[in-house]
């Protein structure tokens, strides 16, 4: 009797296989997304390099939810650092989150004994 309770705690290959796929897909997404944020934050750091030299009364153009406002230097730099560092938070977030996931899909596989063959 314990080893038919033991044998059903196990999931089936077809449920072991639905949660590598998704835990694999989720992993995936977290490094797309964490791609995407250091991109973005490299453009930022970019434009900062770029406009900081320059007289804070210069007009500049920025793009604001798809509308391309005229601003001037001194009005844009503050809220591109304060953009840039909430990237870098956020970026960092998502680096402990990917860690700890996968961290969890190392145990899952060595748990389940799950071996990729290519």
């Amino acid at each position: 009797m314990s080893s038919s309770s033991a044998a059903s705690k196990r999931p089936s290959d077809q449920e072991l296989t639905q949660t590598y796929n998704s835990m694999k897909s989720e992993l995936n997404q977290l490094a797309q997304k964490i791609g995407e944020l250091e991109t973005e934050a490299d453009e930022h750091t970019l434009v900062v390099d770029t406009i900081s030299p320059l007289d804070g009364d210069r007009k500049c153009f920025r793009l604001v939810g798809g509308v391309l406002v005229e601003r001037t230097v001194k009005e844009v730099l503050p809220a591109l650092k304060t953009n840039q560092e909430g990237i870098r938070t956020v970026t960092m977030q998502l680096v402990q989150k990917y860690k700890n996931k996968e961290d969890e899909f190392m145990a899952f596989q060595k748990k389940y004994n799950i071996q990729v063959k290519n």
